[in-house]
């Protein structure tokens, strides 16, 4: 006769996990991934070692889900699916949820590392775009496409063309205009103007009577 002898661990203590991961980011802004080893984060979090390696098998796996913590560029897929898009239109908030990250000093510093540690080690943002970029791009790609329908985007508009647009423009601005204000309400006219160029662009002459709102 056997008997299970596997015991239910510990509960995973909250706060232990937001200290691992703020001591993760902390350090991957300051020293680059290299800089950001297990020890150095344990250390930081006031944890052991194993602490965090019973939580993530690897400071990449670590980090991506810190950074998708500390995130706030796209919303959940919650706010892309209420019913109240009569009151402020799905592409209003992707709008409104990218000014925030834009404005945001510490996400800016973490991306300039995501996207610099992709020189010498490519996995760690080659698995971020996998597991949470491309999925909320989808999810960007059918808020602009309901925008098209409704007439706030250009019947003929090229989604993919566009999101690269306004996704770019942002991307310049955290990681290359430094002077640029860190402020969503500035970063939230700058992005709508984007996009309404991006419009006129693409918009028929008949159809550029009235701004995409």
């Amino acid at each position: 006769m056997t008997s299970d002898r596997r015991t239910r661990g510990r509960p995973r203590d909250p706060e232990a996990d937001d200290a691992i991961m703020k001591a993760a980011l902390e350090l991957f802004v300051e020293r680059g991934l290299e800089g950001a080893n297990i020890e150095q984060i344990a250390k930081r979090a006031g944890v052991a070692k194993v602490t965090v390696y019973r939580r993530w098998s690897s400071k990449e796996e670590l980090l991506i889900q810190a950074i998708e913590r500390a995130r706030t560029l796209v919303p959940e897929d919650d706010i892309w699916t209420t019913a109240d898009a009569a009151a402020q239109p799905v592409d209003g908030r992707l709008m409104d949820s990218w000014a925030n990250t834009l404005g945001d000093a510490r996400f800016r510093a973490i991306l300039a590392q995501l996207i610099g540690s992709s020189v010498t080690q490519p996995s760690l943002l080659a698995t971020y775009r996998e597991q949470y970029i491309r999925p909320r791009r989808r999810l960007i790609h059918a808020a602009l496409e309901r925008a098209r329908r409704d007439g706030r985007l250009a019947a003929d508009a090229d989604l993919d063309t566009v999101i690269d647009m306004v996704v770019g423009a942002a991307v310049y601005r955290m990681l290359v205009d430094q002077d640029s204000p860190a402020d969503p309400a500035a970063a939230r006219r700058y992005l709508q103007a984007v996009l309404n160029q991006a419009d006129r662009l693409i918009r028929p002459r008949q159809e550029q009577g009235r701004e995409p709102t």
